[in-house]
């Protein structure tokens, strides 16, 4: 048996699984402070034998194993979980091998194993929610670097009309700062699935994500990507931002998944909600195996 836990801004999700994939139990509730939120955890894994935990946490994290600060969730605006030990505090009580990389990676890593881009070496996974961030597989592996992928806070170009300054604490009007979840509701003074139908809402949420996606396709050209989150439950944002990636390459990329095919590339989860929780899996299973 393998623990997995989706360490996410907003709630944590903790899991039961298998090496296949498969969520055998599951659990979530709201992050709040470090030692309730992590108290929680603790509590789900007590008395469960698993053999090893995978964590897929929302950052910026520490992934050098050779640093001091290894395990931690580092610079991020969530208050109380700024350089917060959040490998360290489970090792406390929970005595298994435990993986860890980011909440996104996590769920490229799922999606690449059973979801969306089975069978493929590279994809890329972003998610729109509380924030924006993305995980990318290249070539097989896990995407890894001076930090890792922080796609969320790339600059973009404003949309003519948009008059709303931005809401993220370095940037103001990077990606996340535009066109996150909060981002939306402080524009309009409502939350986006009470905007359903207002088409302007929409018309800069897709203008903002195609030009990220126009960018992910010009640096890391992915077999596919893969756009998860709450703001993505909004079906209609899909042929939206086909329409405006197409506009944005302006035939520049003649590859038949772009020009034919963009609808098939640029898609929903493959596994859903379980993206994260499953690649948490893979984590857990990975570092059993390097024992």
């Amino acid at each position: 048996m393998l623990g997995a836990i989706e360490a996410g801004g907003t709630k944590f999700v903790c899991g039961l699984g298998n090496e296949h994939g498969e969520i055998i139990e599951r659990e979530s509730f709201s992050t709040t402070t470090p030692d309730e939120t992590m108290g929680q955890v603790v509590r789900f894994f007590e008395n469960k034998k698993v053999e090893a935990i995978g964590i897929g946490s929302f950052g910026p994290v520490d992934l050098n194993k050779k640093s001091p600060t290894y395990g931690y969730v580092t610079t991020t605006p969530k208050p109380h979980w700024n350089q917060y030990p959040i490998l360290q505090e489970l090792q406390k009580h929970i005595h298994v091998p435990i993986g860890f990389d980011t909440d996104v990676n996590a769920a490229a890593l799922g999606e690449a194993q059973w979801g969306a881009a089975k069978g493929l070496d590279s994809c890329v996974y972003v998610t729109i929610g509380t924030g924006i961030g993305a995980g990318a597989i290249v070539e097989g592996k896990l995407l890894h670097g001076l930090l890792h992928p922080e796609m969320g806070h790339i600059p973009v170009k404003r949309h003519p009309e948009d008059k709303y300054a931005g809401n993220c604490p370095y940037h103001q009007d990077c990606l996340e700062g535009v066109a996150a979840g909060p981002a939306i509701e402080k524009r309009w003074s409502q939350k986006g699935h009470n905007l359903q139908q207002n088409d302007q809402v929409w018309e800069f949420e897709a203008y903002y994500l195609a030009q990220a996606v126009t960018h992910l396709i010009y640096i890391l050209s992915p077999k596919k990507i893969i756009l998860g989150g709450g703001v993505m439950k909004q079906k209609q944002l899909f042929p939206l931002i086909h329409d405006q990636v197409t506009q944005m390459l302006n035939g520049y990329v003649q590859m038949d998944e772009l020009v034919s095919g963009i609808d098939r590339y640029i898609v929903s989860p493959g596994l859903g909600d379980n993206a994260g929780l499953s690649g948490a899996l893979l984590l857990a299973k990975h570092e059993l195996l390097q024992l």
